[in-house]
């Protein structure tokens, strides 16, 4: 199936037959500018090493970041293009709003590979979307944030109670709203949420529509920068569940050489990232649209390193699908072991300086 190039909706390319997953994501699953073909289009990547003459081209699709991430690293120092055009791959970096779109498309074969955060994965796998959990990460809480207006009355989380906040449903900020309100003994019905993906939330803040936005990072730093929001609360004290790279079970049983070569050249841009915050800073700059001291000053707030999948991490993310669960805002109790691999499995894809961290 040939999809039109350029700017459009990636709905065009989903299957006619395909269920409807409206009640997990609503109106919000569009794409935000991607950006590709359903075919591998030419001159997509610079090509390394040498293939054979009239060799397709497969593509593998990794989301982009446009955060201070060692994803948005691994993109542009071209790594993992060098490993993989061997293996006849050429690598696309589509961008999407959020995390639930991201799974949207793995779920239609419009993605391959995600990083979201600890919810989006749940709300998909209640929809039945066949997804696998890669690998997670560190917690990086301060990198997301719940501001108010800079000339808002709001003191505490407390005083939010009856007040609209916006944030993206099913995305981080969604899960660390439940987890602020409740550290004071409110409810997440105790304040009106707003559900808007990011740009759309950026304005409605921007014009003083909302009361609060639970945000990720460049948005919060941006925000402060313009003088229209400052900080009432990181997610240092309340994120207390990493980020996971995800695929569709299908991509990687077709492909456990391509996901085992990405998580590599991965971890290798994460103790990078770790190690040089002013190149790093330079390097996203363009990406990120800050200025080098702010985004030198922005990596303290990440922790960079990838983590293996262990009983742990499945237990802990079985917590969170059983919290939307008991909150309603999923159909069915959802068992998120459906959606990870054996240990055996996982030994076979994951770093090796990774799994030494178990």
């Amino acid at each position: 199936m040939q999809c039109l190039k350029g700017k459009f909706e990636f709905w065009k390319c989903r299957l006619k037959t395909r269920r409807s997953l409206s009640f997990v994501f609503g109106y919000s699953l569009v794409l935000s500018t991607t950006l590709f073909s359903c075919q591998t289009p030419p001159n997509t990547t610079q090509q390394h090493g040498v293939l054979p003459k009239n060799t397709v081209l497969q593509v593998v699709r990794i989301v982009r970041s446009k955060q201070l991430t060692a994803l948005a690293v691994l993109e542009k120092q071209g790594t993992l293009e060098k490993r993989l055009a061997p293996l006849g791959f050429n690598v696309q970096w589509p961008e999407f709003l959020a995390g639930p779109q991201q799974l949207e498309a793995i779920n239609v074969g419009g993605l391959d590979i995600a990083s979201t955060a600890e919810s989006p994965p749940v709300f998909a796998q209640a929809a039945g979307v066949p997804l696998v959990y890669l690998i997670t990460t560190q917690l990086s809480g301060k990198a997301v944030s719940l501001i108010v207006p800079t000339n808002s009355p709001t003191k505490s989380v407390a005083d939010l109670k009856g007040k609209k906040v916006a944030f993206q449903k099913a995305s981080i900020g969604h899960y660390l709203l439940v987890k602020a309100v409740e550290s004071v003994g409110l409810k997440l019905s105790d304040v009106q949420s707003v559900f808007l993906t990011p740009p759309d939330a950026n304005a409605a803040f921007s014009q003083g529509k909302v009361d609060g936005w639970f945000i990720w990072e460049p948005f919060v730093t941006k925000a402060e920068r313009k003088k229209i929001g400052r900080v009432l609360v990181t997610g240092e004290k309340l994120k207390d569940s990493g980020s996971f790279y995800s695929t569709s079970r299908k991509f990687y049983q077709a492909h456990p050489d391509v996901i085992k070569i990405f998580l590599e050249e991965l971890q290798k841009a994460e103790i990078w990232s770790k190690d040089h915050p002013q190149e790093m800073a330079q390097l996203l700059a363009p990406v990120t649209q800050l200025d080098v001291p702010v985004l030198e000053k922005m990596h303290e707030k990440y922790d960079y390193g990838l983590r293996p999948i262990t009983k742990e991490i499945i237990n802990k993310q079985q917590q969170v699908a059983d919290l939307w669960y008991s909150l309603k805002l999923i159909p069915k109790k959802v068992n998120v072991r459906d959606g990870f691999l054996t240990p055996e499995q996982y030994a076979e894809i994951t770093p090796k300086d990774v799994l030494a961290k178990k």
